[in-house]
């Protein structure tokens, strides 16, 4: 999966959901794409997209996922801290607050205690529902924390 440049600010991951309807040999077919950028914020430690820490991440632009589709996005999570820190990723600010019950935001690096100096690969993954009904466009904000240990 290909690295994209960003720069580090807050998450409003702002998505467009299209639905297509067709009529094929007598069937109907629902096809529903959320297009989906966003903006990363971090506290306590950066993201990078890549292992040697020198492109920060502050956007992220998903691209368009299918209803019952994700995408996954790697980053680096760097804590240029003087102690280690267990790292938390939380999602907030959803607009509409429908949207939180139909779109996820889940990461692998949950409780990780992340040593000063160093680096983590985490693997951030926008899952949207199969039956996503109802939202036209959404945003929220993502915020990755590192607190000292």
């Amino acid at each position: 999966m290909a690295m994209q440049k960003a720069t580090l600010g807050t998450i409003a991951a702002v998505m467009i959901g299209v639905a297509a309807i067709a009529l094929v040999s007598g069937l109907l077919v629902t096809n529903r794409m959320v297009p989906t950028t966003g903006n990363v914020k971090s506290i306590g430690v950066e993201v990078y997209w890549d292992l040697a820490c020198t492109n920060r991440t502050t956007t992220m632009n998903w691209g368009t996922i299918d209803a019952g589709g994700s995408r996954t996005f790697n980053v680096y999570v760097k804590n240029n801290g003087t102690a280690a820190e267990v790292l938390s990723m939380t999602t907030s600010n959803w607009s509409p607050a429908s949207a939180s019950s139909q779109i996820s935001l889940g990461w692998n690096c949950s409780n990780y205690v992340l040593a000063h100096a160093s680096a983590v690969g985490a693997s951030l993954t926008l899952s949207v529902s199969s039956s996503v009904s109802g939202i036209t466009s959404f945003s929220f904000d993502i915020t990755i924390t590192g607190t000292e240990n």
